[in-house]
């Protein structure tokens, strides 16, 4: 659509987590700074939460891009698994072959325990990242616990990281699971944007996208962009996006206050109290939207 116009080579505000955008000036890198160090001092539980949208897969993504040949990562994206099937997953993230050699519980789990063992020996460190984690059953959390006494003498043998939304934090602040949060020694809140670096944070993405021309958001879109966005990177890339496609269609060169606006009143997630509109409710009619 707009890339010949503005001159960029790829689209810069999708959704899809993508480490080539990762932007350093934010909480996300509080975050990795603390899982790293984390883990390499060998912490066996960590855990990151966050609002929805607010970056915790590509911390994930990060945290992955950032691993050397001395770890093997497995990734569970969807997590809402029985003990069963969770712990038949780990092992096939593991590239375990759990086939009949593995046909009950025990022996599946002295197959893990034997994998990572053989990756201790090898020098190697296994770390388990699980996406969406608030969806885990209570009793696949209490497995997971388990698989985290497999130890040597020495270290853990099996490192956790769980990424999730705040419910994550309520679950695990349930009495019945409090070994399982006594074991997350290390753990991180991520928080949105502040408003004075959206300006920067959106030039980054339009010139990581290849943009080589002068400020593409005026200052004052940019600045409603991040009110109406709540500093939340995925209501603020939806809304660059849509300004963008609203400057493209008027054929200008620049997004104003005006696109921004029509973004928002196109945009469900976005503050529209930021341009004085309040969202339709049932009971209201509908001129009473806009204050």
């Amino acid at each position: 659509m707009y890339l010949e116009h503005f001159g960029l080579r790829e689209y810069p505000f999708q959704l899809t987590p993508n480490t080539g955008y990762y932007y350093g000036r934010a909480s996300h890198q509080e975050a990795l700074t603390m899982l790293w160090a984390a883990l390499e001092s060998g912490e066996g539980f960590l855990r990151v939460t966050g609002e929805v949208g607010t970056g915790k897969s590509l911390v994930c993504r990060q945290l992955l891009h950032k691993l050397g040949d001395h770890w093997q990562a497995a990734l569970i994206l969807n997590p809402a698994l029985d003990p069963a099937s969770l712990r038949q997953v780990v092992a096939d993230e593991l590239q375990l072959d759990a086939g009949n050699d593995c046909i009950n519980a025990h022996e599946l789990l002295r197959a893990l325990h034997a994998r990572l063992q053989e990756n201790a020996t090898a020098g190697r460190r296994t770390l388990l990242i699980i996406d969406e984690a608030q969806v885990m059953p209570d009793e696949s959390l209490e497995t997971l616990r388990l698989l985290t006494n497999l130890e040597s003498e020495e270290a853990k043998l099996l490192q956790v990281v769980l990424l999730g939304q705040p419910e994550l934090d309520q679950r695990l602040a349930q009495p019945h699971l409090r070994q399982l949060r006594q074991r997350c020694t290390f753990r991180y809140r991520l928080q949105p944007l502040p408003l004075e670096v959206v300006d920067d944070y959106l030039h980054h993405r339009v010139q990581t996208a290849g943009y080589r021309g002068r400020g593409l958001f005026m200052p004052k879109a940019s600045r409603l962009i991040g009110r109406a966005g709540q500093g939340v990177p995925r209501t603020i890339n939806t809304l660059a996006h849509k300004a963008l496609l609203a400057a493209f269609g008027d054929g200008v060169q620049q997004v104003v206050r005006e696109h921004v606006v029509r973004a928002i009143e196109d945009t469900e997630t976005a503050d529209a109290s930021a341009i004085g509109i309040r969202r339709w409710l049932p009971g209201r009619s509908r001129g009473e939207e806009r204050t």
